[in-house]
């Protein structure tokens, strides 16, 4: 059975596969311990996974397959809702990278206003009693 193997901080993939260009939704979904119907949803909901078809069978590469580990990972193991999975790998792509600083900062100014806005607050109080 194959089994990913986690290392590094950013626990990426180390998945050994048999040596084959492709492989069907019946060897994912064994390799992944996952069911092919899981799969199938999964390429609807992650533009990322798009395995190849043809005459109605899906054929996966090496990269689909540790895409899926990922999505896996991000799911099940971390604790990724699906909209939270589908943004750590646009952003792993780099396709969110700018936004996320921006938005990061535009949180922390809101936090420090609340936070002077508090002082002010706890000043008032006891002041006035």
């Amino acid at each position: 059975m194959v089994q990913p193997k986690s290392f590094d901080s950013q626990k990426q993939l180390e998945i050994d596969l048999p040596d084959k260009k492709y492989f069907t939704i019946g060897e994912v979904s064994e390799f992944c311990q996952l069911k092919s119907h899981v799969l199938r949803y999964w390429e609807q909901v992650f533009p990322q996974l798009q395995p190849n078809k043809r005459r109605g069978r899906r054929y996966y590469q090496k990269r689909d397959v540790q895409l899926v580990f990922e999505i896996k990972s991000l799911l099940h193991e971390q604790g990724f809702t699906i909209p939270g999975a589908k943004a750590r790998l646009s952003k792993a792509e780099g396709g969110m990278e700018e936004t996320i600083p921006s938005e990061s900062e535009s949180a922390l100014k809101t936090l420090r206003q609340i936070r002077s806005e508090l002082k002010e607050f706890q000043i008032y109080i006891t002041q006035r009693y």
